[in-house]
């Protein structure tokens, strides 16, 4: 069975860092895709950055140059590195593992709140 486990979200302060982790099992991790998306309330959720199996990387255009993906495939873990937060990044933060060759494959994670105070 799947496990897709988010932690290390909070209450930070605008300009403050946070770093959101996010462990998986019942997968080979090391051929996934790894993402991080966000939800606020009343908005679609969206695409905050992704690494894949190769190790490139991809980021949304409002987090470019403050935020940071990484993985650890030996821990079967992917960080989300959070610099220079603003209010406007307070959402739900959930982990996703997508496997593109197979059709479908797609597992998410429950989430984690990201709060940003001003």
């Amino acid at each position: 069975q799947v496990q897709v486990v988010e932690s290390g979200g909070g209450l930070v302060q605008a300009g403050g860092s946070l770093r959101v982790s996010c462990t998986v099992s019942g997968i080979i991790f090391s051929r996934y895709t790894m993402g991080w998306y966000r939800q606020a309330p009343g908005k679609q959720r969206e695409l905050v950055a992704d690494i894949t199996s190769g190790g490139s990387l991809n980021y949304a255009d409002s987090v470019k140059g403050r935020f940071s993906i990484s993985r650890d495939n030996a821990k079967n873990t992917v960080y989300l590195q959070m610099n220079s937060l603003k209010p406007e990044d307070t959402a739900e933060y959930y982990c996703n593992a997508r496997y593109s060759v197979t059709f479908g494959t797609n597992y998410w994670g429950q989430g984690t709140q990201v709060t940003v105070s001003s």
